[in-house]
């Protein structure tokens, strides 16, 4: 039996994007009518075709009734606990406190150097930040639990608990202490596929998480990873995963879905990935892209490349925003709110 899948397309922004949805020529994009669509691509293993929403009709009853299902999916309101998505995207700062994170290690390993930086992120418009005492770069090896919860601890210690403090973590030991330290947000690479404990530490405490995709652990996701079909067999594996929490006892829909830019990926899945983001819209979550300063900004660009590779960045986001993806992760959050600002008031969205 043939499966179908559908991504949203074709999007309207600001001002144009209103009017089309008031006269109901385009359907909202999470319930924002500042981001609205009217073209549906279906896909298959085998094909692609686009088609105009007015033409929907037009399908046979059990196609046009899967693809009128996912529409009202992606046009409904995302609700998420301590997050708004009114306004997107969401700026989720990153601040690694680790010797060897594959862009920032080492430089925020102090303490103090650490808590200026989180003050700073917040100050710069981050609405979350993602503090994380183990390096997940390819290549990287585990390390012990303490180790990395003591690193974590120093600036968890006396924060604002106003503030949404994201855990990036892969062990149930240091999720836990993190959430009775006032952490928001779970952030597990892994997708909850590390330690068999995490699961049971998210359903004991309700806590709200990213299920994120990854190939492998770190230290081989790299090697030559393969995918049928990267964009299905990742919307398959969130698929199965949340129908997997659920019968582990996860009913709330505080979930965020993210592929896993770089993790597991060549440079063909991660464009893949990202130009094609809004496929994952009809699972019925709010997504985050991590695409700050990675490999494939590198690959692309070649002799443009720079340290921070910040341009890229901009592009990306840019790029992410306008498929109307809820949450950036990134290092630079001054610069990418700057770009963002000044584009959406060109595009008047």
């Amino acid at each position: 039996m043939t499966r179908y899948y559908t991504r949203v397309c074709n999007f309207y922004y600001g001002n144009k994007s209103k009017t089309l949805v008031k006269e109901k020529k385009t359907k909202p994009l999470n319930g924002n009518d500042r981001i609205s669509f009217d073209n549906v691509e279906i896909i298959t293993r085998n094909s692609k075709r686009v088609i105009p929403l007015k033409n929907i009709n037009l399908l046979s009853p059990n196609l046009k009734k899967k693809i009128k299902k996912d529409i009202k999916i992606v046009s409904k309101k995302c609700i998420f606990k301590n997050l708004t998505f009114n306004s997107i995207p969401n700026i989720m700062g990153v601040l690694n406190v680790t010797p060897d994170s594959f862009s920032d290690g080492g430089k925020y390993f102090k303490n103090n150097l650490a808590k200026k930086h989180l003050n700073y992120l917040f100050r710069c418009g981050a609405n979350l930040v993602d503090i994380g005492g183990e390096s997940t770069r390819p290549g990287s090896k585990s390390i012990n639990s303490d180790v990395e919860w003591n690193r974590i601890k120093k600036v968890l210690k006396n924060i604002d608990n106003k503030k949404f403090i994201s855990l990036d973590t892969r062990k149930s030991e240091v999720m836990e202490k993190g959430i009775k330290y006032g952490i928001k947000l779970i952030n597990d690479v892994s997708g909850l596929n590390y330690d068999r404990s995490s699961i049971a530490i998210l359903k004991r405490y309700r806590i709200p998480f990213v299920l994120q995709h990854s190939l492998g652990n770190p230290d081989v996701m790299q090697n030559n990873p393969k995918y049928k079909n990267v964009l299905l067999d990742i919307y398959d594996f969130f698929e199965k995963k949340i129908s997997y929490l659920r019968k582990q006892g996860i009913q709330h829909n505080n979930i965020i879905l993210d592929p896993g830019i770089g993790f597991g990926k060549n440079l063909k899945h991660n464009i893949t990935l990202i130009k094609d983001i809004s496929i994952f819209h009809s699972l019925g979550f709010p997504i985050l892209l991590g695409i700050s300063r990675k490999k494939y900004i590198k690959e692309l660009s070649g002799a443009n490349d720079s340290p921070y590779r910040i341009g890229g960045t901009v592009s990306a986001a840019l790029y992410s925003m306008m498929q109307g993806v809820q949450i950036l992760r990134v290092h630079d959050v001054n610069e990418i709110n700057q770009s963002i600002k000044v584009f959406k008031e060109l595009i008047k969205i």
